[in-house]
């Protein structure tokens, strides 16, 4: 019998759909005799249990007879169970939801973040390889994984876990907080998620600084939010230019502004909180890099200011740490505490907690802060090879926002506009470099050549080589 397997998924899986095609398309017709499991497992090449599962499975659904001592055969077929034709085509979208997601962010259409033929690449997001933190990291999982209970996590997240996060931001970021008003998250992302779910209808208004994290502004449309932004400068966002009347929600980046790199000034995160107290509004801090700061202690958080509770307060372990490990935290004020741990929940009961246990551990016993340490003299090193060669390049050709923290720089290219900037990058890619633009971080983008380069995946002597190329695309394009 000739099957094609697909290659997706468990080889019986595999085993069952070919069958299954085979019965649709009439190639084994109605009361035929399958194979012995023997004689298709050496056909095929593969295990008898495999094929063994692959008929229990096809019996358990009623597509083949098992006889004993005779074999199996294969019954009429249920006519609605057919395959449809087209049955992949794409459908209209079935709710307001997926109407909005297709328009703002059809994830299926997004090319994927590796280009074919880039060496080096300045993409963000792409993190610090650190050997120490994979092998402590193994430790503290196979630590958790014996003795954590089998049972659900609680919704909110561990109580060591949030105690260990309360601690650590106390010390670190001035947030003065309870274990109970911290939710544990799978990152930014979903503390933004719960965030609209909790405070917004369709239709409310959000203000985003401009420019800002475009996944954000994506998570809130797709949710309904009407996103209108209001302008950053040296200082951080224009406090001055905040609508009347008030939206709903500001999100902010405070202790770095992302991606321009500009620190809110203390008396704008002052006019900010009281903005929000006297109309209402509701503040969202995303802290996402504040640990990285290259001239000074890390700046204290907006939420350590906030004495009326308006602050949501949320911070990743993803960036400090590596991305897959999905976890954050939300820290909320005490009225929405409720309502918070009620959209976890129903989005997905709780958060992993062998996970949870392992980080609360690794925090607890010092190996979360040695990271950090060492992650901090690494990305300092790097960031400082990036700018001084982007300085001896530049010959009054490039304008270089250092933002003294975090984990990349914003470059603009003077006198580009942003077509020029769309075909410097193409003539970099043509080298191997990989140059990313600034243009999608921007609501209503500028006419310029931006380029946002993240610098954590590159070791210097990579940033070096990536430099030189860097400035040979400059000496063409003169």
């Amino acid at each position: 019998m000739h099957l094609q397997l697909d290659g997706r998924g468990p080889l019986h899986a595999q085993l069952t759909r070919a069958l299954k095609s085979a019965v649709f398309a009439g190639r084994v017709s109605q009361g035929a005799r399958l194979p012995a499991t023997r004689q298709l497992a050496r056909e095929l090449g593969v295990s008898r249990n495999t094929v063994l599962a692959a008929y229990d499975q096809l019996r358990a659904e009623g597509f083949v007879d098992g006889r004993v001592g005779s074999g199996s055969y294969v019954t009429p077929p249920v006519q609605s169970a057919r395959p449809i034709h087209g049955v992949d085509a794409p459908l209209p979208a079935q709710s307001q939801f997926a109407r909005r997601a297709r328009v703002i962010h059809d994830h299926l259409r997004i090319p994927g973040r590796n280009i074919p033929g880039i060496r080096y690449a300045f993409q963000y997001g792409v993190p610090l390889t650190n050997p120490a933190l994979t092998s402590a990291w193994s430790r503290e999982l196979a630590h958790a994984a014996a003795y954590t209970s089998p049972t659900y996590p609680p919704s909110q997240g561990l109580l060591a876990l949030r105690e260990a996060v309360c601690d650590y931001l106390g010390r670190r970021r001035g947030v003065q907080a309870q274990p109970e008003d911290v939710v544990i998250v799978h990152g930014t992302q979903q503390a933004v998620a719960l965030t609209a779910r909790v405070l917004l209808d369709p239709g409310d208004e959000v203000v985003l600084e401009e420019p800002h994290y475009s996944a954000m502004r994506e998570a809130l449309q797709i949710h309904g939010a009407n996103v209108r932004t209001v302008g950053v400068d040296a200082q951080g966002l224009i406090c001055d230019d905040l609508p009347l009347p008030a939206p709903k929600l500001v999100c902010v980046t405070p202790s770095h502004q992302f991606p321009s790199g500009a620190v809110l000034s203390l008396q704008r995160r002052l006019a900010l909180i009281d903005y929000a107290r006297r109309n209402g509004s509701w503040i969202l801090e995303d802290d996402y890099d504040g640990e990285f700061r290259y001239d000074a202690r890390p700046l204290a958080a907006l939420r350590s200011l906030d004495d009326s509770a308006r602050v949501i307060y949320v911070g990743t372990f993803s960036k400090v740490m590596f991305p897959s490990l999905r976890l954050g935290y939300a820290v909320v004020p005490p009225g929405l505490r409720g309502d918070f741990v009620n959209a976890k929940w129903q989005d997905d009961f709780g958060s992993c907690g062998i996970e949870q246990a392992a980080l609360a551990r690794f925090i607890g016993d010092g190996g979360f802060e040695r990271h950090l340490r060492r992650t901090w003299k690494t990305l300092k090193e790097r960031r400082a090879a990036l700018l001084n060669g982007l300085k001896r390049c530049s010959n009054g050709r490039l304008q270089i926002n250092d933002s003294r923290a975090g984990m990349h720089l914003v470059v603009w290219l003077k006198g580009r506009n942003a077509e020029q900037g769309d075909a410097f990058i193409a003539r970099a890619r043509s080298l191997g470099l990989g140059l990313y633009p600034i243009r999608p971080y921007y609501l209503d983008p500028p006419d310029r050549a931006g380029l946002l380069l993240g610098f954590g995946a590159l070791s210097v002597a990579e940033i070096n080589e990536a430099v030189a190329l860097f400035e040979t695309c400059l000496d063409e394009s003169v």
